[in-house]
């Protein structure tokens, strides 16, 4: 098992609030809409978990925190074949 920390600001003319939206609260709809090349599907199970297929079979997340007012999400892999070779 491994720790990895990622940690990243991006600037643009959206606002921060419709941007945060977009990108996590509505991921699941949005992100493979915009990548279809790269993004199978985005799939909630059971309301925190998320599925993603992309070029790895599948991997599921566990949302563990999601601070609206900061706009951070903080996540764990919990499960795929991501996890069996290197990142």
């Amino acid at each position: 098992m491994g720790v990895f920390t990622y940690e990243d600001e991006v600037t643009c003319s959206i606002p921060p609030a419709k941007m945060f939206k977009a990108a996590i609260l509505d991921s699941d709809n949005l992100i493979p809409k915009i990548m279809p090349q790269a993004i199978k599907c985005v799939e909630i199970l059971r309301r925190r978990p998320i599925h993603i297929g992309s070029k790895f079979k599948s991997m599921t997340h566990r949302v563990d925190a999601i601070d609206k007012e900061n706009f951070t999400i903080s996540y764990t892999v919990i499960d795929g074949d991501v996890l069996s070779g290197g990142i």
